[in-house]
């Protein structure tokens, strides 16, 4: 292969593939180029003046180097991957680092395999990180566990690229044993390891960095974003559905500009197919917060490159991958061609790929419920008149806590004419008949019961509403289908989307999938639900104990800022 990329690369021989009258990015410059981009064997040969037995001319575009999400849980998509990559490479994504966390926590190590295996069929490079938090915290009850050992046992595994974010800061921090030796296999399986420090500061990130991390996406300010890239780190900026922080990029600077990464994180279906995936991060970075193009493509390029070691790839020079994507402009950033290994896999927004989906048995079927849920079950006694109640706030995942006056009835509180309604988490994974309840306020559902059984990160089923029997029909209806949304109306109407992956993922097309769920979606905002909140996806942080302030287990309440349990009563 050599003799040959060298031989086109000098014009001994025709390239495969000629770009020609390319306006291209060089990234490493900071400039824009002009000239012919030569393709051969996968591989950029030469860009100057070349001939091709295949050409094309690009003239009017502006040719940038294939986009990489830094970080991505694609179950997050609510697709397999095989769908997954149906929309993000036709919007210039060309690799992706990801987490399968999500998928993980239900199946185990067979989750991880899926998704790695299910990846191979598309042209998209997934480079997997083994999930290090299995599950995020040991105080509720995830499907699986991913010990020490097992991270030593499995780090080594040929389609393993590095360890991924690592939420357990206080495990780091406080030198816990069964942590010291995951960080340890990754170290001696010489993996880069993903961060997870929201906040974390002064000593305290000294001693989580000398666990050897290299990322962090959970940034909030400016000083915070100084001081961990100033100590080392690479700043994710993310544009996800329900996580977003892309405002960060208004914290760039010329001299701090190689230190940022974009990625998604969790980005829902149908804001990959209406919005975009990074293209939209770009688009907003530009026209919002006035980033300069070429650095912000080297954010979504040749920074992710270096940062996660991807040699030859994030640039557009001899011998790099010919991942490339033909853009109208730096503006818009809408991709008009997208080329992978040096094949044209998409155009005009299209994917001119398909993949035999992949769907072993061992993540079907993952809904296990001790015994059928009935309206006692959500009862919610208290002693006395005050209970601490979950706030959260739109476009983030961090939520507070409120002490509200609550009356109660026949033994169970009574929410009537008020914004509060009742949360639970039910735990679907080991038939342990845990149900944790809350109270959640502002989220402005009415009139039933919605749920689903994607929450994060032990994905247990999570319910939400003003009426206990309609909380009932709606777990039973998730156990029925495998698991997925649900929303069910007080009076018995149900309205279902399965998510048969894990309790996770749809393996329905894209299309279809899409269409149900913008369907279902809009039948939760017609039943009240804050315009300000992913109707569903907001609803699934509610259990993520590891960002502050309050959260809900299957276990209980949870104060995330005193890392302990908590009673409800105040």
């Amino acid at each position: 292969m050599l003799k040959k990329l060298i031989s086109a690369a000098r014009r001994a021989e025709k390239a495969e593939l000629v770009l020609k009258n390319a306006t291209y990015t060089d990234v490493f410059n900071g400039v824009l180029r002009k000239g012919d981009v030569a393709i051969t064997c996968g591989k950029i040969v030469g860009v100057g003046e070349y001939d091709g037995i295949e050409e094309i001319d690009l003239s009017g575009f502006t040719l940038l180097p294939g986009y990489i999400d830094g970080h991505v849980h694609i179950e997050s998509s609510q697709l397999s991957p095989e769908e997954f990559a149906s929309l993000v490479v036709p919007r210039g994504t060309t690799a992706v680092i990801a987490d399968p966390h999500e998928i993980t926590n239900v199946c185990g190590m067979a989750g991880c395999e899926y998704i790695a295996t299910a990846s191979k069929n598309v042209p998209l490079d997934v480079w997997l990180q083994l999930p290090s938090c299995v599950p995020a915290t040991p105080f509720e009850t995830s499907g699986a566990t991913l010990s020490g050992e097992d991270i030593q046992n499995n780090v080594n595994n040929a389609y393993v690229f590095g360890l991924g974010e690592f939420m357990n800061y206080p495990g780091v921090v406080n030198c816990n044993d069964d942590v010291l030796k995951k960080l340890q296999a990754a170290h001696a399986a010489g993996k880069i390891i993903d961060g997870h420090a929201p906040s974390l500061s002064g000593a305290d990130l000294n001693a989580y960095l000398c666990g050897g991390i290299s990322t962090d996406h959970e940034c909030v300010s400016g000083a915070e974003i100084e001081e961990k890239i100033s100590k080392g780190m690479y700043v994710h900026i993310r544009h996800g559905s329900s996580t977003k922080n892309l405002g960060n990029a208004r914290f760039i600077t010329r001299e701090n500009s190689r230190r940022f990464i974009l990625c998604t994180d969790d980005r829902h279906a149908v804001d990959l197919k209406e919005k975009g995936h990074i293209d939209d991060a770009l688009r907003h970075m530009v026209n919002d917060y006035g980033v300069d193009p070429i650095t912000a493509v080297r954010c979504a390029t040749l920074n992710a490159s270096e940062c996660y070691g991807l040699k030859w790839r994030g640039g557009i020079a001899p011998f790099y991958a010919a991942d490339l994507v033909a853009v109208d402009n730096l503006k818009d950033f809408n991709a008009r061609l997208v080329i992978k290994d040096g094949k044209i896999v998409a155009k005009d927004g299209k994917a001119l790929f398909s993949a035999a989906r992949y769907l072993p048995q061992a993540v079907l079927n993952t809904v296990r419920l001790k015994k059928p849920l009935c309206a006692e079950d959500f009862k919610l006694p208290l002693k006395g008149n005050r209970a601490k109640v979950i706030t959260l706030e739109p476009g983030s995942i961090v939520t507070g806590c409120q002490i509200a006056q609550v009356a109660s009835q026949n033994g169970d509180v009574d929410i009537k004419g008020t914004d509060i309604l009742k949360l639970a988490v039910v735990e679907r994974h080991k038939l342990t008949g845990n149900i944790g309840k809350g109270l959640i306020k502002g989220y402005g559902f009415k009139g039933g019961a919605m749920g689903l059984t994607v929450s994060h990160d032990s994905h247990n089923i999570i319910l939400l509403g003003d009426d206990n029997a309609a909380m009932a029909a709606a777990g039973n209806a998730l156990r029925e289908t495998g698991g997925g949304m649900v929303i069910a109306e007080t009076g018995g109407a149900l309205h279902t989307l399965a998510l048969d992956i894990g309790g996770l993922m749809s393996s329905r097309s894209a299309e279809e999938y899409i269409k149900d769920s913008r369907a279902l979606l809009q039948k939760a905002y017609s039943m009240g639900v804050n315009s300000g909140y992913e109707a569903f996806m907001s609803l699934a942080f509610l259990s993520l104990a590891v960002i502050p302030e309050l959260k809900l287990l299957d276990t209980g309440l949870f104060d995330v800022s005193k890392f302990t349990f908590t009673d409800i009563e105040a």
